[in-house]
């Protein structure tokens, strides 16, 4: 008796690790097989993302700029105009945190002496990267935050449709993606979009 109630366990166990195996590896995300980082250093476009918290602020013209500091760290500048027509300027860090790619970066905006808390680091997984580098598609694993990034202010529907497409077959939910206006223009304090 004692035999079958042992084997009814390890059967048990073991249907649980298999299943909880399969599950973990459907909810990996894939990156792109490899970045040059000197090409993808520059300014960046943001062409639209997912709303978060750190970005409410953000009307429009929202750019991303990175400038590459050694092979594995750079130095981020993200740039937007805000209600008020006031530029609001976020400076961080990044380091690479997988070397075999490059695809997987961390990105912090704490001050550096709180570099060394795990939690002060985010995730920053190029998913999507024209072969060009014109364009790309950047998310979490959790995925929480999308961006659709591009090296010009505008980006053709079919390209941008493309992207989103992709990028819900990596588990993201292009219901939740939004625009963001890169035709903001600032007269006298206030914010017009321009047609």
């Amino acid at each position: 008796m004692k035999k079958h109630v042992l084997f009814a366990v390890l059967l048990i166990l073991t249907i649980n690790t298999a299943v909880f195996a399969q599950n973990k590896n459907q909810n990996q995300m894939r990156t792109v097989a490899s970045v040059d980082l000197k090409r993808y250093s520059g300014k960046w476009f943001e062409i639209a993302r997912y709303p978060n918290k750190f970005q409410k602020k953000c009307v429009g013209n929202t750019t991303a700029t990175y400038n590459l500091k050694s092979n594995s760290e750079f130095e981020v500048l993200n740039r937007c105009v805000t209600k008020n027509g006031t530029f609001s300027d976020a400076v961080g860090k990044g380091r690479v945190a997988d070397e075999a790619s490059s695809a997987k970066l961390e990105v912090r905006f704490a001050p550096g002496y709180l570099s060394f808390i795990p939690a002060t680091w985010g995730d920053y997984w190029i998913i999507d990267l024209d072969a060009n580098y014109q364009y790309a598609a950047v998310g979490d694993p959790k995925r929480e935050y999308f961006w659709i990034l591009s090296r010009k202010a505008e980006m053709d529907d079919a390209t941008y449709q493309n992207i989103l497409r992709r990028a819900e077959a990596k588990g993201f939910n292009p219901g939740k993606v939004v625009k963001t206006p890169q035709n903001i223009e600032v007269i006298k304090g206030a914010v017009i979009e321009k047609q």
